[in-house]
């Protein structure tokens, strides 16, 4: 089983992946399975054209956690089955996974976000509540959680300025109203600025799941200097900086 949910995350999610390899054997595919979960939900409004079939899908795992939560069997999927080990295991939050479920259906609805405000409400229930997660199964506690949230809005934010072109293409609004992709970026920075000041409260067994976002300070800071680079997709460093500054940033433990 961890074979395949190990196939799904190298294929799709390459940094977290990545970074998942510096935690232990029996942790790192206990992330392969949190990190399948969200590629599954990540993925459902861009299987079909058709929204109500796209709702289905994440009512699905709406309510695997629901069953989750009330103690049912798992429901038969390769993901959900090891999943709710997972969440069962380590006591996480029900309510966080729904609110990532519920972050999804903005890429069914395509509405603009109003401001700012509510874009960095959607990345922080989504990257954030992510990486929030993972910390824990790492054994994170409640003292980690500023820090960690806001690497994962940095995350988020970084994530999301590589995916402009890709929301464009499929016509959905990539700017809230009111703002910019300098703006965003900016936005990012600081957050990534608030995580490193509390770097001390991040356990070093949790470092995997911070290390996911270590590439995001590149991102952000091409963004916000020459935010043209945004829409033309440029803001990738080459494959060899992308792999060296995961190897030094793992060697290191410094997110």
């Amino acid at each position: 089983m961890s074979d395949a949910l190990e196939a799904k995350v190298v294929a799709s999610d390459p940094d977290r992946y990545a970074a998942s390899l510096t935690a232990s054997p029996q942790a790192r595919a206990k992330l392969w399975v949190l990190y399948a979960f969200n590629l599954e939900i990540a993925r459902a409004p861009y299987l079909t054209q058709e929204p109500l079939i796209a709702q289905m899908r994440l009512q699905f795992w709406a309510d695997v956690l629901d069953d989750i939560a009330a103690g049912k069997p798992p429901r038969a999927h390769e993901v959900a089955e090891p999943l709710a080990t997972l969440w069962s295991e380590h006591g996480l939050p029900v309510d966080l996974g729904q609110q990532m479920i519920a972050a999804r259906h903005w890429h069914i609805d395509r509405a603009p976000f109003a401001d700012m405000a509510a874009w960095l409400d959607h990345i922080d229930q989504s990257a954030g509540n992510l990486m929030w997660l993972a910390a824990r199964i790492l054994g994170a506690t409640d003292g980690a959680e500023t820090a960690t949230r806001a690497m994962g809005r940095a995350t988020g934010i970084a994530q999301w300025l590589q995916a402009v072109p890709a929301l464009q293409a499929t016509g959905r609004p990539a700017w809230p109203l009111g703002t910019n992709g300098a703006d965003m970026a900016q936005a990012g920075l600081q957050a990534l600025a608030q995580a490193r000041a509390a770097r001390g409260t991040v356990p070093k067994a949790c470092v995997p799941a911070l290390l996911a976002g270590c590439q995001a300070h590149a991102f952000l800071s091409r963004a916000a200097t020459d935010p043209a680079r945004i829409e033309a997709g440029a803001l990738a460093p080459s494959e060899f900086r992308r792999r060296g500054t995961l190897l030094l940033r793992g060697l290191s433990g410094r997110w």
